[in-house]
């Protein structure tokens, strides 16, 4: 629910930023895309902010359309975790022990956590990635994209996915005496809000407090608040209503905010976002979580038609963004009962299998399969669209906004909107 808002987006530069000790500016380790990637990683493009991420959607919208991952994609993304149980975006050399200068966050974990949970064969790792999450979960009950910084919407909801995935009961995830959906329900606009944004999430509290609607946020929260993880089944929860009622309950927040994301959608059945000085342009990312997110809610109707639209409209995005975005549509296509590989004419199955490794074949190092990797590094040089909600939603998420691109995790280069 796992990349978000330009604000929000620019946020979380600085808390990465900030978060790296002045001594590891002194000797910067070369860039992922310098150097050859693993095999077994989906996607060419730059791994170092949604590595985890993207292999983690795409493993498990692989896993949800009935097809068997390669064992070696698998027991990468298990291999990627620090010994305290987080995860970092990516670890070029796995062998060297994760330490503070190691960018670990929530979404990365939470996102593997769903993926290992849903494929099976890794409980041991779950079960650590659980135990950190909890163990970096703020007093207000929710979380951060970082350990320890402020909770936001996105994060708080990618992690209570990850917990709903393993079993556990995300309302009994307290600290002092603060859940998941506490922090969710402060997140979430009132019905008499002055602006557009009655019953929408915001990603976080403005430096006064305030609350600004933010589409993204509001995906995130819905399914957050109905304890839903990044899959959806078709026809679940309840029906959406279309006015805003107090919500003293997560249950009515996830109402409110499903009212206003299909009140959003209405007009032209997808959501739009802008860099600043440019025109509006579609949000396919952001529309594929908000489908899924109607869908957990219920409101059934809306989300078929953002479904329809994405399905004829998508396709180039998902070519150009690569297996983060394959990943989200076929979120969105499951969450609708929609064919993914029929969708719109694209088989979005098989063009998400054709961003990883052939089936069955094994993880390869440089000295293995020289060739091989020169090939796949060429590649990832000239490749600026990789697959950050962080989950965004986030994640994205994250962000290879941060050296130069656009693209965000999960696609979320966002503007805040209601």
């Amino acid at each position: 629910m796992n990349v978000r808002s330009s604000a929000a987006v620019l946020a979380a530069v600085a808390v990465i930023g900030a978060a790296v000790p002045a001594a590891a500016d002194s000797s910067p380790s070369p860039s992922p895309s310098q150097q050859p990637l693993p095999a077994a990683l989906y996607g060419d493009g730059d791994p170092q902010y949604d590595g985890v991420w993207r292999q983690s959607l795409a493993l498990l919208a692989q896993h949800t359309v009935g097809v068997e991952p390669p064992k070696s994609s698998v027991d990468w993304l298990a291999g990627q975790q620090c010994a305290d149980g987080s995860f970092a975006p990516y670890r070029a050399d796995t062998g060297t022990a994760c330490d503070a200068t190691t960018m670990v966050d929530t979404n990365q974990t939470a996102a593997a956590v769903q993926a290992l949970a849903a494929l099976g064969g890794h409980d041991a790792v779950v079960g650590k990635a659980v135990d950190w999450l909890k163990s970096v979960q703020n007093e207000d009950g929710g979380w951060g994209y970082m350990a320890g910084g402020d909770s936001d919407a996105n994060s708080t909801s990618v992690v209570i996915g990850a917990l709903a995935a393993t079993g556990e009961k995300p309302a009994e995830a307290v600290k002092d005496g603060k859940s998941p959906y506490d922090a969710l329900l402060k997140l979430a606009l009132p019905c008499d809000d002055e602006g557009d944004g009655a019953g929408a999430f915001a990603f976080q509290p403005g430096k006064k407090g305030e609350l600004v609607a933010n589409t993204d946020a509001t995906a995130a929260g819905v399914a957050g608040s109905l304890g839903a993880g990044l899959v959806v089944e078709p026809g679940k929860g309840e029906s959406a209503d279309a006015g805003c009622e107090k919500a003293d309950t997560p249950e009515q927040a996830a109402a409110n905010g499903a009212a206003h994301l299909a009140g959003v959608l209405a007009g032209d059945d997808h959501l739009v976002s802008a860099l600043p000085g440019s025109e509006d342009q579609p949000d396919y990312g952001n529309t594929a979580d908000a489908v899924v997110a109607l869908a957990a809610q219920g409101a059934t109707g809306q989300a078929a038609k953002s479904a329809a639209w994405l399905a004829e409209n998508a396709a180039d995005w998902a070519a150009q963004s690569g297996p983060a975005a394959y990943a989200q549509l076929i979120f969105a296509a499951h969450a609708t009962g929609t064919d993914p590989r029929a969708f719109g004419g694209t088989d979005l199955v098989k063009q998400l299998s054709a961003t990883g490794p052939a089936a069955g074949e094994s993880s390869r190092t440089a000295n293995d399969d020289k060739a091989g990797q020169d090939e796949k590094a060429a590649k990832a040089a000239s490749d600026s669209g990789s697959g950050l909600r962080w989950t965004l939603s986030i994640v994205g998420v994250c962000l290879v906004a941060a050296v130069g691109a656009v693209f965000l995790l999960r696609g979320r280069s966002r503007k805040q909107q209601s």
